[in-house]
């Protein structure tokens, strides 16, 4: 028996050793791999004892293996740069691996198959593809799609994911919204049509096939990524027959050409995008090459504030395109910046770029602010450029803050903004200087290589005698006209206007050391009048621009129809929507967006399948709200409140005139003015936000603001406020603001504001209390945890017959994840308390910023973007509308809080049984701090016992008995019941507790 086993294992011995000697190839060649949430390629080469190798990944590119050792069946090696450590083990036959990776002191599971070198025939489904070979740009025929396929990184799945949400998402849709054209294929569910392999795919989005069109303006950089994205992110999870795997064998069939195609154009959408030939923002103006380095103050939160006193910032800087040419502002070569705090032309530069574009609504960065680059020709300090018509003084009066600047804009007597006429490629400044009236319109003109930036001002006669500082002495200035004159004064360049002449004349500005001026300002033509300008003129946006409607599935007691944006339109407009409101006919809407446009939308009534837009307005500093009254549309933008006037009846604005502009405006990026309403007597509110990790600077940091019916007064009506994100006006004239959880904000909050002059929390904001504890703020009506919902936004009351149950409720919008929460509020002892609820079903794929009921057809319309301080980046933009189905509905629709528990109550009639297991019920609580540090813990979390839930003889109304209820920041209620026609109702509450009420007796 002995001498048998020997045998046997001698046998086994001499076959592994003839199978390593003459078939074994160790380590070396090509695996397919694959972890739990990745995959792809191992290419490994011996060189004598020794390997090198690379790992490529389909999600997260090429990674090198390097200190790769191997003893007997076992291979370990480091993978750069990350230092994870991999380490494998080789089956008998050598053609399975199995090991781990080891990140930190986890495991990740690791599998690889050797990859077989024969090469298995495609399987090419017959296309008839829309164009032929021949139709194809020259590079196609040689483009490397192996190294395509195999250079795929996690950037490029990040540039695939922008590609798709700006080119496929419309037709396409997502598991969560339904694409506007049914026929395209649903990538997470269905079959592909014409090939699922990644070249197969290239050669659709190339030549087109079916109702799928050739996508002639992408790159094949783009295409690929474009392809990654759909694989990795709809087809792998939820469609895995779909997903057809990447190995070598595929690989070594594609061609591997020489070309890679045009270069992928950087994405910069915010310089790419045509907001006409002005544009409204703060500025710093800065030589690209003198001018001071940024510097922003560092620290532990407060940031301590910058010495800014020498810089010059334009805090509502109107910034005009000089020179001839598409594209508007941002593909200019010379420009001038007015401010219109300080009625002074803050500067002009020339070059190649507009700004910098640093911003949060910009380019999306924190803590600055865009800055001119370029040369600067001449500039102006930040002080009042006309002398205060009663007495003659430049002193500049207006409020100082703690750091030394002055903010707001000149009192209305001596200087005031009335708007900009905006006639074909003119641009005309309006305003009053005492009781003169002005036009003014910023030009430039070349004397040879030389800029010569222009001013012609059209002056009325004045009470007084006027003088402007037009710039520095030195710099050149010449004037051609009747009715003023220059002369050196105290450092500068000054304009004299007689009083009670008129005056119309153009400047001529220039650096020092230009020869020639005076010779060429001979021969110039003489200053025209401006007021032909004031009429109004050809449209600039005359084209109309239609969508798809893409209704939503009644399969729930909401219905979402996507009202599909036109992000395909000629100026490259992002579609960030801040801001809806209705005209009188309700089947035109109007909307904002952050980039600073308006555009009219009509078929939202008429039961058509199609929208039509139309852009009206454009350059406007970041509109978040949008108003119409009396069919006159105002904007709240952040340097003042916008009333477009349409001149001449064709549609367009003509005149962006100034409502009002109050608006004490710094250069921190997080002042937002946020939402714009009306009461009854016609005054506007709009909440402006506090600075982030910040103390207040201006008085009007972080408050709620009125403005008067007449736009001549602002006043402010509650402090403490950090991100107020709008304004919602109650039936009784009460208002209620959200804010946003930070430094001294502990969590989320939802104030229903009551009375005048009240603090709401933030200690960062202007002159806050000195006592820091909570007996000083006002307490929110709830607090909302970060994963209850990130960041609400605007509140609004449904006025809708169509709701059923649902009419004269509170809704609640999410920026934050993209949703609408019902509030149930009640008030107690004088105390106002609530809960919030997610309604079932309804999720965006942007974050919910403004919404508005349509008398017309009873429906809710919603609009949202998606920036900073969101989860739901999916669209830059979108616009929906809501319907109430009818279905059965699972939220409860009242809450209320008494000394032995709460009480809900339901639309439908409660399935008596489901409320006999305790257990489908979980009630939480905890508590929070409030401090300077940004939110905080949960602290003193209870699972509250349920004693017993009783049921009163509506049917509709349980009440959960909690023997240890009491006042709490935060409560949960988590429950899973049935109705009486078996449907499932789930869902749970979060609500604040300040008082409970005496205990319901009744039944």
């Amino acid at each position: 028996m002995k001498n048998y086993l020997l045998r046997i294992i001698m046998l086994l011995s001499t076959v592994g050793f003839l199978y390593n000697c003459s078939h074994d190839k160790g380590f070396e060649g090509t695996w397919d791999y694959e972890t739990n949430d990745d995959h792809g390629i191992i290419e490994l080469m011996r060189n004598g004892n020794s390997y090198t190798g690379q790992m490529i990944s389909f999600q997260k590119g090429t990674k090198t293996l390097e200190n790769l050792k191997s003893e007997n069946n076992t291979l370990s090696a480091a993978i750069a740069p990350s230092g994870n450590v991999l380490l494998l083990n080789r089956d008998f036959k050598g053609e399975k691996l199995t090991g781990h990776i080891l990140v930190k002191d986890t495991k990740v599971q690791f599998t690889a198959t050797r990859a077989s070198e024969e090469y298995s025939p495609l399987n090419k489904p017959e296309v008839n593809y829309i164009l032929s070979d021949s139709d194809l740009a020259d590079y196609e025929k040689d483009i490397d799609h192996q190294g395509f396929i195999k250079d795929i990184d996690k950037s490029s799945l990040k540039r695939g994911a922008r590609v798709f949400n700006s080119n496929c998402i419309n037709c396409h849709g997502t598991p969560e919204m339904e694409g506007s054209i049914p026929l395209s294929t649903k990538f997470w569910e269905q079959s592909f049509k014409f090939g699922n392999d990644p070249y197969a795919m290239y050669k659709t989005i190339t030549k087109g096939s079916g109702s799928m069109p050739p996508q002639i303006t992408l790159t094949p950089q783009e295409k690929y990524d474009v392809i990654l994205y759909i694989r990795e992110k709809f087809v792998r999870p939820t469609n895995s027959e779909q997903y057809f795997k990447v190995s070598s064998g595929y690989l070594a069939q594609l061609p591997e050409g020489a070309s890679r195609g045009p270069a992928v154009k950087p994405y910069h959408p915010w310089s790419d995008m045509d907001y006409g030939n002005f544009f409204m923002n703060t500025y710093e103006l800065a030589d690209a090459e003198t001018g001071p380095e940024r510097f922003h103050s560092a620290g532990p939160p407060p940031y301590p504030d910058e010495n800014y006193l020498k810089n010059n910032f334009a805090y509502k800087g109107i910034a005009v395109r000089l020179d001839e040419g598409s594209g508007g502002i941002s593909n200019g070569k010379a420009w001038m910046i007015f401010d219109h705090d300080l009625m002074r032309v803050a500067g002009g530069w020339t070059g190649e770029g507009f700004i910098d574009w640093k911003g949060i609504l910009l380019n999306d960065q924190h803590e600055t602010y865009p800055r001119t680059i370029g040369k600067l020709h001449f500039e102006t300090p930040v002080s009042p450029a006309w002398a205060n018509p009663a007495n003659g003084s430049f002193a500049d009066p207006r409020f100082k803050a703690r750091d030394g600047r002055r903010f707001g804009p000149l009192p209305k007597k001596w200087a005031h903004y009335e708007g900009i006429y905006h006639h074909e490629n003119s641009t005309i400044i309006s305003y009053t200087v005492g009781n003169a009236h002005v036009l003014e319109q910023l030009g430039m003109e070349k004397m040879e290589s030389q800029t010569i930036f222009t001013r012609t001002l059209n002056i009325s006669p004045s009470a007084t005698a006027l003088k402007m500082r037009i710039a520095p002495e030195g710099t050149k200035v010449a004037i051609k006209g009747k009715g003023a004159s220059l002369k050196n004064s105290q450092g500068f360049v000054v304009l004299e206007v007689q009083k009670e002449k008129s005056a119309n004349i153009k400047l001529f500005i220039t650096e020092a050391g230009a020869d020639g001026l005076d010779q060429f300002v001979a021969k110039a033509v003489a200053p025209q009048s401006l007021t032909k300008y004031t009429k109004g003129g050809d449209p600039h946006y005359p084209q109309e621009l239609i969508t798809t409607i893409v209704k939503g599935k009644d399969e729930g007691p909401f219905a979402v129809d996507q009202l599909t944006p036109p992000f395909d339109n000629p100026w490259k407009s992002r579609m960030k929507l801040s801001g809806i409101d209705f005209m009188n006919d309700a089947n035109t809407a109007v909307a904002c967006t952050t980039d600073g446009d308006v555009w009219t939308i009509t078929g939202l009534t008429d039961d058509s399948e199609t929208l039509k837009w139309k852009r009206i307005g454009s350059g406007l500093f970041q509109p978040l709200g949008i108003k119409v009254v009396k069919e006159k549309i105002y904007v709240i933008c952040r340097d003042q409140i916008v009333r477009l006037q349409d001149l001449n009846e064709d549609g367009e604005t003509d005149f962006y005139e100034n409502f009002n502009n109050d608006h004490q405006v710094t250069d921190h990026f997080h002042e937002f003015a946020m939402g714009l309403q009306t009461d009854r007597q016609g005054n506007f509110y709009y909440a402006k936000s506090g600075r982030h990790a910040r103390e207040a600077l201006v008085p009007q940091h972080g408050t709620l603001l009125k403005v008067s019916k007449d736009g001549s007064r602002t006043d402010i009506i509650a402090t403490g406020f950090r991100a107020a994100n709008g304004v919602c006006i109650n039936p009784d004239g009460s208002f209620i603001v959200t804010d946003q959880q930070g430094f001294w904000n502990p969590m989320n909050r939802v104030n229903w504001i009551e009375g005048q002059n009240k603090f709401y929390g933030n200690m960062w904001g202007y002159n806050p209390p000195k006592d820091t504890t909570r007996t000083t703020m006002q307490p929110p009506m709830v607090w909302i945890d970060m994963e209850f919902d990130r960041s609400p936004s605007e509140l609004l009351w449904v006025n809708s017959k169509k709701w059923g149950p649902l009419n004269g409720s509170l809704l609640s919008f999410s920026y934050g994840f993209g949703k609408v929460q019902l509030v149930l509020h009640e008030k107690v002892n004088g105390q106002r308390q609530a809960g919030v609820i997610d309604l079932p079903g309804i999720k965006f794929l942007s974050g919910v910023m403004r919404g508005r009921f349509n008398q017309a057809d009873g429906n809710l319309y919603a609009c949202g973007m998606s920036a900073w301080g969101t989860s739901q980046m999916i669209k830059g933009g979108e616009f929906y509308r809501l319907r109430y189905t009818g279905q059965p509905l699972s939220t409860p629709l009242s809450l209320s809080a008494e000394k032995d528990g709460v009480i809900l109550t339901f639309s439908a009639t409660l399935d008596i049984d489901s409320l006999e297991d305790l257990t489908n019920f979980e009630v939480q609580t905890w508590n929070l701090v409030r401090s300077s540090k940004y939110g905080s813990k949960r602290y003193n979390t209870k699972a509250l016992k349920i004693s017993e839930i009783m049921m009163f003889e509506d049917g509709r109304t349980i009440k959960l008995v909690l023997p240890e209820i009491e006042p709490v920041d935060v409560m949960t209620i988590a429950y899973k019941i049935k109705d009486v026609q078996g449907n499932v109702f789930e869902g749970k509450i979060q609500n604040t507790i300040h008082n409970l009420k005496e205990a319901t007796r009744s039944l």
